[in-house]
Order: structure tokens, then C-alpha cells, then sequence
């Protein structure tokens, strides 16, 4: 679980219901059945008009991208690479066909099997740099969901802000009610807005910022078969892949 993410969302909603009763309403004023479901449904509508099917059986998947916290230890992918130019530069590439099954990262499985498979390095590159594309690809189009999704909230918040007044206005016979209609019908302006900039955004930048860390990591593991493949001394290997990480995250470049 992403304590950041379930940690985040708590303290900001938190924060506006806390300050909504502070200042002396009810938090059953904020149930409005109309508001939320022209809000929810009608963002959700908007959104999948503009999103083909097939990144819309995604959906899940990005959800348990966000609230799942997968934990890339750039440190052990620098020992683990390291570890087999040694064993590769003692016994040669092909002796890494016997390391394949130990190795739990899809990349870098393959990675190591276009090098065992005697591929030049400038095609070894091209081959991971397009699998690369793709899956930047598929996370920008995750990021763009979210982010059309706070696009249209308070948009549609709007709207609902307005037929609500519409109807409290054709009622003004009654000033009463007229009033208690109107203060209803902002519920829907608070609702998108609320959903867009608590959920909908943050999702789309927790995306963003997931991909590049793993972008980062799949940048490593490409450099460092390539300098595999290519013999170089693990030493140097491992000076060249902590160059990656920032000077504060870096420990061990020499072993």
C-alpha cells in the first residue's frame, strides 16, 4: 500500500470537512444525490468519450499503480547487474543463460537474453529503447485520464450549480425555500471542484512522478547490459549506474 497516496488523500479531504464543521454546517448538507451523480457520472461520461476502449480496461491497473507502492531498489539492480558482468566477463555471455531463471524483472530478463543471444549492442539499445517508448506511452495516456478527469469535474460542478439555480429561481415564490435552493444548488461547484483537485490531479501527477522513477530504472538496466555486453569492468559499471541516482542517494560506487 502507498501510505503517501492514502496519507494524502486523508489529510486534504480531511481538511475541508473539518473547516466545513468549524464553521458550523453539517456534513449531511454535503449529501447531495443530484450534485454528486451529474458531477461523478457526467466527468466520468466526458472522459470516456475522449478515451478509446482499450485504454479504458486499463483503469484498474493504474488504480493499482497509485495505491500500490512498488518498491524499485535502484541499489540491488546496480549489485545484481554488476554481479553478472563479473560472472559474464569470468565465463563468458553465454553463462548468464543460467542466471535467467533467478532474474524477477521482465526487462531485465530480456535485456540479458538479447545479450546472451549475441545481438550487437546498437541493436540491443533499439530494441529496449522502443519497449521503452511503449510503456512511457501507456503511462502518459493513465496520467492523461486522471488529468481530464480534474479537467472536466468543475466543469460539470458548474453546470450543476446552475440548473440548481435554475430551479430555485423558478421557485421564488417561496423565498424560503428560494434560499435553501440556492445554497443547495453550489454543492455541485464544491463537489467537482473538491474531486478534481483532492483526487483527480494528484492521481494524474502520482502517475507522472511513478513513471519517472521507473523510467529512471528502466534507463539503468539499458545501460548496464549494454556496458555488459560490451565487457566493461564492473567497477566501471557501477561508478557508471550510480552516476543515475543523486549524490545524496549514493553509497558503495566502488566494491
Amino acid at each position: 500500500m502507498d501510505i503517501t497516496t492514502i496519507f494524502g488523500l486523508i489529510i486534504g479531504i480531511g481538511a475541508v470537512l473539518v473547516s466545513f464543521v468549524m464553521e458550523g454546517g453539517h456534513l449531511s448538507s454535503l449529501i447531495q444525490a443530484p450534485a454528486m451523480i451529474l458531477v461523478i457520472f457526467g466527468t466520468i461520461g466526458a472522459t470516456i468519450i475522449t478515451t478509446p476502449f482499450s485504454q479504458l480496461k486499463a483503469l484498474p491497473k493504474l488504480l493499482s499503480v497509485v495505491l500500490v507502492d512498488r518498491k524499485l531498489d535502484f541499489h540491488k539492480l546496480i549489485d545484481l547487474i554488476c554481479d553478472l558482468a563479473m560472472k559474464a566477463r569470468k565465463n563468458g555471455l553465454l553463462s548468464l543463460e543460467n542466471e535467467l531463471p533467478k532474474i524477477k524483472d521482465n526487462f531485465l530478463k530480456r535485456a540479458i537474453q538479447l545479450s546472451i543471444d549475441g545481438f550487437e549492442t546498437n541493436k540491443i539499445r533499439e530494441i529496449l529503447e522502443i519497449e521503452m517508448s511503449y510503456i512511457e506511452e501507456r503511462h502518459r495516456v493513465g496520467a492523461m485520464f486522471f488529468q481530464k478527469l480534474g479537467g472536466f469535474s468543475p466543469t460539470l460542478g458548474i453546470i450543476g450549480t446552475v440548473l440548481g439555480l435554475i430551479h430555485a429561481l423558478g421557485s421564488m415564490e417561496n423565498s424560503a425555500n428560494m434560499a435553501s435552493s440556492i445554497a443547495t444548488a453550489f454543492i455541485a461547484t464544491l463537489w467537482g471542484v473538491a474531486l478534481a483537485n483532492l483526487i483527480y490531479l494528484p492521481i494524474s501527477d502520482k502517475l507522472r512522478a511513478k513513471h519517472q522513477d521507473e523510467a529512471l530504472y528502466l534507463d539503468m538496466i539499458c545501460e548496464g547490459v549494454i556496458s555488459l555486453t560490451m565487457g566493461e569492468n564492473p567497477r566501471i559499471i557501477r561508478m557508471k549506474l550510480m552516476s543515475f541516482l543523486l549524490p545524496n542517494k549514493r553509497s558503495g560506487e566502488i566494491k
